[in-house]
């Protein structure tokens, strides 16, 4: 049964501060620190326990401010725990943050051989996979631009063509799709809709309940960095929408 899982979290928990100042330091990072909750810092998620099933499309839920992406952040790996655990069995191919780390200076073509070779792609399977890419993101005229200079839809519409070229098993995604239009978050999904159809695996994170219905059957709950609820995803927003009407 555990070759079954794709994710595993236990009794996860991570605290931030609030001020500036407030990162921790290596003496934090590195033996210093104790799970007491020091003055100005705060837990963004507590105590949180579930299991995703390899092929399971699952939406996380929860008002702004909850710990919805701090999850996500913690499963790509971007973060790591102050209690408890995280175990991702499979690579991630992550659309959390519109820049998805590309570098502005570089020109498009520069970061799509960067960003794709980071994440594994072979430098041969790059450059055969460069021009669908860069059509689907519907920038070929601008392949030689720095990537500073693209309209936040473009920045968008290149992490996501790069991200859907990745052959890793599990896909996360935040609610950086929301800024792109109508017409291209309709390519988006039909390509997530491709993706479920081979059997990947789908953290989602949205606002969106249609959204959320199209493609997911299960749901998590979020509320004050606890997970409230794990149930079907119809209960998991009948719940929600009772909690927050309107």
């Amino acid at each position: 049964m555990g070759g079954d899982i794709a994710i595993r979290v236990e009794h996860l928990g991570v605290r931030f501060r609030r001020s500036r100042r407030g990162r921790r330091s290596l003496k934090d990072l590195f033996g210093g620190a104790t799970r007491r909750t020091r003055p100005g810092e705060f837990w963004a998620l507590r105590d949180v326990s579930f299991e995703v099933r390899r092929g399971e499309a699952i939406g996380v839920v929860g008002r702004n401010g909850q710990g919805k992406s701090t999850l996500l952040k913690l499963v790509a790996g971007v973060l790591l725990p102050d209690e408890g655990s995280v175990e991702v069995h499979g690579g991630v191919a992550p659309l959390i943050e519109i820049t998805g780390g590309f570098v502005g200076d570089l020109t498009v073509r520069e970061n799509v051989r960067l960003t794709a070779g980071l994440h594994g792609m072979s430098k041969a399977e790059v450059g055969r996979r460069f021009d669908d890419i860069i059509g689907f993101a519907e920038i070929a005229d601008f392949v030689d631009m720095p990537y500073k200079h693209l309209s936040n839809g473009m920045k968008v519409r290149l992490a996501f063509a790069v991200v859907s070229q990745l052959d890793e098993p599990i896909l996360l995604v935040d609610e950086v799709l929301a800024v792109g239009d109508k017409a291209f978050r309709e390519k988006c999904y039909r390509r997530i809709d491709e993706l479920l159809a081979e059997g990947r695996t789908l953290f989602f994170v949205s606002h969106n309940e249609k959204d959320l219905r199209r493609f997911c059957t299960r749901g998590l709950y979020l509320d004050k960095g606890t997970l409230k609820r794990d149930a079907g995803i119809d209960e998991i927003l009948e719940a929600y929408g009772a909690d927050h009407p309107g």
